[in-house]
């Protein structure tokens, strides 16, 4: 299975039996709510709301909406409520995470916490997917958000961490491009021997589930035109799920210039924690942070 477009993804998530329980902490920002609240009307999650609860109740009156009393948790400290929502989590009473009105710092802290958190003790990496309109699937750029100059093994984790989310919403074996700015190795370019080494792995076996393809360079991974033109024969040339960015720079300019230069819905949240974090940007748009909080719902079941 592969998505085209985040409404096949949508159609996918609303016919599950079950509703996902997000657990939103510092839940009381009227853009959170709002999205969650959509998702909720949507039938897709069933949310609980931690933070300030006479904050939280002013923007439910101002949306005209209303949340079950028992699924408020008046804790006004931010710390507190991503301890609370964590707990949450860990106790089976949500399915998985949302930061509301706090720093990202706050929520990672009761996150990752050894005793009390939700680490399963590899690295946690940003998982973004997009619907670009020039290309024929959903494409998933990382990471550009979280590890910022990957190594060999850090950059395995990734892959494995990526893969495994698209495993969760039905991908059998997505195809995996190591970005680099040519298709060969060359010893003074640690990009493209990273790449070679990535996809040696990935025939060894020592990275499953999945085609790595590297080095590769973002236009024959993207276009099979071009890869034809330069005689560039893989399987995931012009097929590309994942592409794998050399450093967090690169995959954040990636992503944004999908975003704002090329008009590509996006989705994003943390992946290789026990759940989904989800943690858009105080600029994200209402559609961004709903789209996030969908996946991250299909993924959570899994």
């Amino acid at each position: 299975m592969e998505y085209r477009t985040f409404a096949e993804l949508i159609h996918t998530v609303k016919n599950k039996p079950r509703k996902a329980r997000l657990a939103v902490a510092a839940a009381g920002d009227e853009h959170t709510i709002e999205a969650v609240l959509h998702a909720r009307d949507e039938e897709i999650i069933l949310p609980v709301l931690v933070g300030d609860k006479a904050e939280i109740l002013t923007v439910l009156e101002k949306l005209g909406k209303n949340i079950p009393a028992e699924d408020i948790y008046d804790v006004p400290d931010p710390a507190e409520s991503a301890r609370v929502a964590v707990d949450l989590v860990r106790r089976g009473g949500a399915d998985f995470l949302m930061k509301g009105r706090m720093e990202t710092a706050v929520l990672l802290k009761a996150v990752v916490d050894k005793e009390h958190g939700l680490s399963r003790g590899g690295i946690m990496s940003h998982f973004t997917v997009f619907e670009v309109p020039t290309y024929h699937k959903l494409l998933a750029p990382v990471d550009g958000g979280m590890v910022t100059y990957p190594d060999l093994q850090q950059k395995k984790c990734i892959i494995e961490n990526t893969v495994e989310t698209f495993h969760a919403i039905g991908y059998e074996c997505p195809k995996v491009g190591v970005l680099a700015c040519i298709e060969k190795v060359n010893p003074k370019m640690p990009e493209t021997v990273d790449g070679n080494a990535l996809k040696e792995m990935n025939r060894r076996g020592e990275i499953s589930g999945c085609i790595v393809e590297g080095p590769i360079s973002y236009d024959c991974a993207v276009s099979r035109e071009i890869a034809e033109l330069k005689d560039f024969r893989s399987p995931c040339a012009g097929d590309c799920d994942i592409l794998l960015a050399p450093n967090i720079h690169a995959g954040n300019i990636m992503g944004k210039m999908l975003a704002v230069t090329c008009g590509a819905k996006l989705a994003g949240f943390v992946v290789g924690a026990k759940c989904p974090v989800v943690m858009t940007s105080r600029g994200s748009s209402a559609e961004e942070k709903y789209l996030s909080i969908v996946i991250s719902a299909l993924v959570s079941q899994k």
